[in-house]
């Protein structure tokens, strides 16, 4: 008897989708109730504030510019000492706390700050706008991780300077490797070097979770308090993210509260086991667990780069969230690279271009791969579609061609399907061979294969050779699936006897699908 066509495919439960589709977006809705409370408080609270924030300004200007006058960024950078560290310590520590109280902020402090000699680094998260700065006033001015482009920022650059922060740039190769040794400098030097101050998520979330760390802050192997912060408004006029309110829009919503109050909590400090001194990742993980425990929220395994994917799919006209993929997972288990992500992106751009919402229904599908609609196609389709929401995420996108098609797509598999589709062994496959076999495979009559055809045949001879063959084969993966799904066909009918149809085959081929993921998810999350 032929096998049970299988309809659900078993997914890998490390590749299903995150708690949190998109934690970079933040949808601002205001009332008409809100928008008059603002209006009516903005007339006599912007004002005021304003003057106050620009006399705090003026005062702190002057001494950041002394306390950081000769006082070099990058090099053989010391310490401060002395009377800099005393006016930086009290009086521009106490003009921070003035500035923020401008600004309208109530504090509540929760937990108890150790020192540097408990815990040479400050992890702090979730890491949502750029009013989470407060958290260093608090803490006591500690040494912060800052891009080096905020340096150069007038007036606030130089308030900045007063942290002797550890610069880091993007755009320098080597950036990377200079902080870390920095921060182990500071982290190591015996209470030299005030607390290092990290945001470990490296960039601005919506608060629903927390993403990965990044490693900087645990590759020290010392002891890490965590610092969680939280917005306990009921207006939400602090979160800035990718996709959300300007700056200037929340700062003018700030500006016209009452107040806004933020909760920092100081956890016990996290000591890092033998394995986490050696694994910096698993220090990470169970510091997030910690943070995510305090919070109540889940983690997520999206990341900057995802950030940057989101960025690339806004320039490929795609909507920005088309390009979320939980970044840190993927690459991992499908040992993945930024450039190919970004690759496999430009391919699913040219196919969901013409589709509402970035995702690719089986009509787009058909009409890229030049192929009607068959039972082969809508199973091929089928197993991209994860979710079985009838359409092609550019996640389940990058998931299909990574482990369905590019793994059949083997120097063999193409050398057996050309010799398949040669039939008469002359080296080259014609017109004719093309549809006889294509017809077969998906079971339709009347198949017109022009178009496909002349994509493969390069010099437009009327003939495809091997190389044309095999360089279209290598850049078109999905067709992979197709080529195999023939191949494993024939061997089939021969075990069987028979010639039983396609759609009895596949129900073996899902099962060998099922395999192949389950087999894959041995792999470690």
């Amino acid at each position: 008897m032929p096998p049970q066509r299988v309809f659900a495919l078993p997914r890998q439960q490390s590749l299903l989708l995150p708690a949190v589709l998109n934690p970079f977006v933040q949808e601002q809705k205001l009332t008409k109730a809100d928008k008059i409370k603002c209006a009516l408080l903005g007339l006599v609270l912007v004002p005021l504030r304003c003057l106050l924030l620009t006399v705090v300004v003026v005062l702190t200007w002057p001494l950041a510019t002394l306390v950081t006058f000769k006082m070099p960024l990058k090099g053989a950078v010391e310490p401060m000492t002395g009377w800099r560290r005393f006016l930086c310590r009290t009086v521009i520590a106490f003009l921070g706390r003035m500035y923020f109280f401008s600004l309208g902020f109530r504090v509540v402090v929760r937990g108890k700050k150790v020192g540097s000699g408990e815990a040479p680094i400050l992890a702090v998260a979730p890491h949502s706008s750029f009013f989470d700065a407060i958290v260093c006033i608090i803490a006591g001015l500690p040494s912060t991780v800052s891009r080096s482009e905020t340096i150069s920022t007038p007036i606030f650059g130089r308030f900045l300077r007063c942290l002797q922060p550890v610069l880091v740039s993007r755009r320098d190769p080597d950036s990377r490797k200079n902080t870390i040794k920095e921060i182990e400098s500071r982290s190591t030097s015996g209470g030299v070097w005030p607390q290092v101050l990290i945001f470990p998520e490296g960039t601005c979330t919506n608060r629903s979770c927390l993403i990965t760390f990044k490693q900087g802050a645990f590759i020290p192997g010392v002891p890490v308090q965590p610092v969680v912060l939280r917005y306990p408004n009921k207006l939400d006029n602090v979160t800035w993210t990718w996709q959300g309110p300007t700056s200037g829009t929340l700062l003018l919503l700030t500006l016209c509260q009452l107040y806004t109050t933020v909760e920092i909590e100081f956890l016990p400090p996290q000591t890092p086991t033998e394995a986490e001194k050696k694994s910096p990742t698993l220090f990470a993980q169970k510091v997030r667990g910690v943070m995510a425990d305090a919070l109540g929220i889940p983690v997520t395994d999206h990341t900057f780069e995802d950030c940057r994917l989101m960025i690339s799919a806004g320039e490929l006209t795609l909507p920005m969230e088309a390009g979320l993929v939980e970044f840190t997972k993927i690459s991992r288990k499908l040992e993945l690279k930024w450039d190919n992500i970004q690759k496999e992106l430009e391919s699913f751009a040219s196919i969901a271009n013409s589709c509402k919402g970035g995702r690719i229904k089986i009509e787009e599908f058909a009409n890229f791969l030049k192929l009607p609609i068959t039972p082969v196609l809508q199973e091929l389709f089928a197993l991209f579609d994860r979710d079985g929401d009838g359409t092609i995420d550019f996640r389940e996108y990058v998931i299909g061609v990574t482990v369905l098609c590019r793994p059949a797509n083997t120097e063999e598999v193409i050398q057996m399907a050309f010799k398949l589709f040669d039939t008469d062994d002359d080296q080259s496959i014609s017109r004719e061979e093309f549809a006889s076999l294509l017809r077969s495979t998906l079971g339709v009559c009347d198949l017109n294969v022009t178009k496909l055809f002349k994509d493969i045949d390069a010099d437009g001879s009327g003939h495809i050779t091997y190389t044309e063959f095999r360089s279209f084969a290598l850049t078109h993966p999905q067709y992979a699936k197709l080529f195999t799904s023939y191949l494993e066909l024939q061997r089939y009918q021969a075990l069987q006897g028979d010639d039983g149809d396609i759609l009895s085959y596949f129900s073996g081929a899902r099962s060998d699908e099922s395999q192949e993921e389950s087999t894959s998810d041995k792999k470690d999350d």
